[in-house]
């Protein structure tokens, strides 16, 4: 076994952040969105989209709600630069929304930018430059102070073409690699841009604190936020923007704790794309917030249309346990947590108030537009409750509980056979060969009934063996007295040990169905069940078929 060398990594230093307040606050409303799926989760693609994709995926985040909008990197490239162009020419940005670029601190990039902005109404122009000590000390060679007049000559180029620009320019400034960067060192470069821009009312500023690389834990990041937020001058026009890696696993929880710090601001991407493990998943986050009653301000009423559009764009497929999208985090196999989801949702249908409390279900899929029947599905390891759940919400049966067991050994014996998961078709049929399909030694034919003296009086006639017997029988009810008369003549012994009926189909159209569980002397149970349109009927029936099944 390979040992890592001692040294090699070391613990990241904690915070001074005395008497800190975050872990005492709660998110109590969104914050401003800004997607960088166009920018950041585009350049991070083995084939970055085409115009035709970008504008796809721009009209899917304006359906979304999102109101900024980073459009890309247009003095990088022909593709970028054309894109940004099209949204203007083809009048595609409304009124409400503002377009975001990416520029470094370079005069031909700032005048290309500008170039490509002409015409856009309102525009964030996002200037950033490295700051970490790796990259200070290893990439560029440069002093503190060099980052800083670096970071300078940007916003003064930023200054000087915004005079000539028709429209509202903003500005965002990223010290890159924050996480990485001294703090004292992040508040003096911050402090010095926002000075050089004229930071007022009027003027705001967008401080963008980017873990570029995640390199300790949530709470940490929060710390660093919350140093921030109290060492940055004129903090009450700035706008304090996360813009969080996924590198350990954790961008959620330090986005949230960031916000808890007294973050303004969260740039992410649709399902946590971008460079190395990704950007934080802007739909985990938002949807986090429904499930604590805060309004998102972001629609994702429709997660399949969401990722049919990400997906096409994107070329990458969402993992089947995503949080929220995924295809099988709605789906219980285990056959307890069938049997609660089962209970909860008769319970969520029973009661009054709209308050979700379903286990194992933190958020009602049909918010996020799923269905209810995905919910469980049947595999090898799954229980009772799940087979009479989709039998109940795909096709109207309501098994007695009882019942249950039954029906849930026979589905499991077919899942294990064949190896996989079945679907609910396949469940029916198993269900409808059990007990509309028995092979048959008796055969119900016909009855007649009457009442006399509060008895039920039965006149059977069915087929036994080959050959039809006509029998009388009363009871204290028409199956009791149909009961009666079969015992006239047939051997085996039963008795009835449950009995229940409902309607199933549309009001017009219902069939009922009938459901008896009869009792041999050898302590068989054994379930028949009947359908037609006359309950008497359909319970007869069902009585013929539990004998069939009971006596093969």
């Amino acid at each position: 076994m390979n040992h890592i060398p001692t040294g090699k990594y070391k613990p990241y230093p904690k915070i001074d952040l005395p008497e800190r307040t975050w872990p005492d606050n709660t998110i109590t409303k969104a914050p401003k969105w800004c997607s960088v799926d166009l920018r950041d989760g585009n350049q991070a693609l083995i084939n970055p989209m085409s115009m035709e994709k970008k504008l796809e995926l721009f009209s899917l985040l304006l359906k979304i709600g999102f109101k900024e909008i980073e459009v890309g990197f247009p003095s990088a490239s022909k593709v970028e630069f054309d894109f940004l162009r099209c949204l203007v020419d083809e009048n595609l940005i409304p009124d409400d929304v503002t377009v975001q670029v990416l520029v470094q601190a370079r005069e031909h990039l700032i005048a290309k930018t500008f170039e490509a902005l002409k015409g856009v109404k309102k525009a964030t122009v996002h200037l950033y430059n490295s700051t970490s000590v790796a990259q200070r000390k290893i990439v560029f060679g440069k002093t503190q102070e060099q980052i800083i007049a670096l970071a300078l000559e940007g916003v003064e180029l930023v200054k000087k073409y915004e005079k000539n620009h028709d429209g509202k320019i903003f500005l965002e400034y990223s010290p890159e690699s924050f996480t990485g960067t001294e703090l004292d060192f992040a508040a003096r470069i911050s402090n010095a841009v926002t000075q050089c821009w004229g930071i007022s009312k009027d003027r705001p500023v967008i401080i963008n604190l980017p873990a570029t690389v995640e390199m300790a834990t949530p709470n940490v990041y929060a710390d660093q936020i919350e140093w921030m937020s109290r060492h940055l001058d004129n903090r009450e026009h700035i706008l304090i923007s996360t813009h969080t890696h996924n590198d350990r696993g954790t961008s959620v929880a330090a986005t949230e704790l960031a916000l808890l710090a007294g973050a303004d601001r969260v740039e992410g991407t649709l399902l946590s794309n971008g460079e190395r493990t990704g950007n934080v998943d802007i739909i985990t986050l938002a949807l986090n917030m429904t499930t604590q009653g805060i309004d998102s301000k972001l629609d994702f009423s429709d997660v399949d249309k969401v990722l049919d559009v990400v997906e096409r764009c994107t070329e990458i497929q969402t993992h089947v346990r995503h949080p929220y999208v995924g295809e099988l985090v709605y789906t219980a196999f285990s056959g307890s947590h069938q049997d609660a989801i089962n209970k909860g949702m008769a319970y969520q249908k029973a009661k009054d108030d709209p308050f979700w409390e379903v286990p194992y279900l933190p958020i009602d899929p049909a918010d996020v537009g799923r269905t209810y029947e995905s919910i469980i599905r049947i595999n090898s390891q799954s229980g009772k409750g799940g087979v009479a759940y989709i039998l109940e919400k795909n096709y109207g049966y309501q098994l007695p509980k009882a019942m249950h067991p039954e029906i849930g050994r026979i589905v499991q014996a077919l899942s294990d056979e064949k190896g996989v998961v079945l679907e609910a078709d396949e469940i029916l049929e198993v269900f409808k060969k059990t007990y509309f399909e028995v092979k048959e030694h008796i055969s119900f034919i016909d009855y007649t009934l009457s009442t006399d003296k509060g008895q039920a009086q039965c006149t059977l006639t069915y087929s036994y063996n080959g050959e039809t017997i006509q029998a009388q029988g009363s009871g204290n009810g028409p199956i009791d007295a149909c009961k009666n008369a079969l015992m006239q003549n047939y051997p085996n012994a039963f008795s009835i040990k449950s009995y229940s009926e409902h309607s199933c189909g549309d009001k017009s159209s219902a069939k009922a169905v009938a459901y008896i569980e009869i009792q041999t002397k050898d302590t068989l149970s054994c379930f028949g069940v009947g359908a037609d349109n006359d309950i008497t009927i359909a319970s007869i029936k069902a009585m013929f078929c539990a004998i069939n099944r009971a006596f093969l």
